[in-house]
This record gives C-alpha cells, sequence and structure tokens, in this order.
C-alpha cells in the first residue's frame, strides 16, 4: 500500500465565509487556519496547499478577553533609529480592523513560502459586505 499525497492542481477549493461579530479573536483565528491549511479535508498533506478560501466579515466587532483590549501590544519595526511603533488593540481598531484577524491567521500558518501561498487566500471585511458572491461562498459556524 504506497502513502498518498496530494497534489496542488488536484485539490478542489471551496469558499467558506466566517461571520466574527461577537465571536472572539483566537476562535475566528483558528477556524480560519484550519480552513486554508486543509486540515479538516482527508486529504490533508503537510507540504502542499490543500485549502479553501476564506472569506471574514464583521472583523470589526470581534471580541478580545480580558484586559486584551488596552493591555496587548502590536509592535512593528522599520528597521531604522527610532523606527518602532506600539498600537494596542483599541487603536488598531480604529485604524484598520482587519489587521486584527489577518495578523491571528497569518501567526497560525506555516512561517514559509507555503504560508504566504495559504494566507493568500484568506480575504478579511470589516462590515458585513464582501465582493466574493459570484463564488458562493458557504457560511461557516464556530
Amino acid at each position: 500500500m504506497k502513502t498518498f499525497s496530494a497534489k496542488a492542481e488536484e485539490i478542489e477549493r471551496k469558499w467558506h465565509v466566517i461571520d466574527a461579530k461577537g465571536k472572539i479573536l483566537g476562535e475566528v483565528a483558528v477556524a480560519a487556519a484550519r480552513l486554508l491549511r486543509g486540515k479538516h479535508k482527508a486529504i490533508f498533506t503537510p507540504h502542499c496547499d490543500t485549502g479553501d478560501h476564506v472569506v471574514v466579515i464583521n472583523c470589526e466587532k470581534v471580541v478580545v478577553s480580558g484586559k486584551k483590549e488596552e493591555q496587548k501590544i502590536y509592535t512593528t519595526f522599520s528597521g531604522y533609529v527610532g523606527g518602532q511603533k506600539r498600537e494596542s488593540v483599541r487603536a488598531l481598531r480604529e485604524r484598520r480592523p482587519e489587521l486584527i484577524v489577518e495578523r491571528a491567521v497569518k501567526g497560525m500558518v506555516p512561517h514559509n513560502r507555503l504560508g504566504a501561498q495559504i494566507v493568500s487566500k484568506l480575504k478579511v471585511y470589516a462590515g458585513t459586505e464582501h465582493p466574493h458572491e459570484a463564488q458562493d461562498p458557504k457560511p461557516f459556524e464556530i
């Protein structure tokens, strides 16, 4: 008996919509990462992108538990002297709420070229509207 290995061109990809309104950030990110990676499929292959496309809506209404709204800090560094920027969840939610979910999901996929390819199938929107109705995405409950 030979070991099955999925091939990227043979994968059938579906579209899923996750509504993040009132859901905890970590739960939304875990569900999205599992769908993007393809771990919910029987043909999952670690070295191949076997996942589906995921659309996350209402990410501006995602909930963080405890005091993370004020205490969790997102840090970026440009590489230049004085180029470190720090921002709380509340400030990031006001400026660009999509980044909260995008960064959480990106941290849950491999940190290599495969992970970059996987994250490209994630679409995140602050409101309820999204331009992917033609793909007929199915709602995914958390």
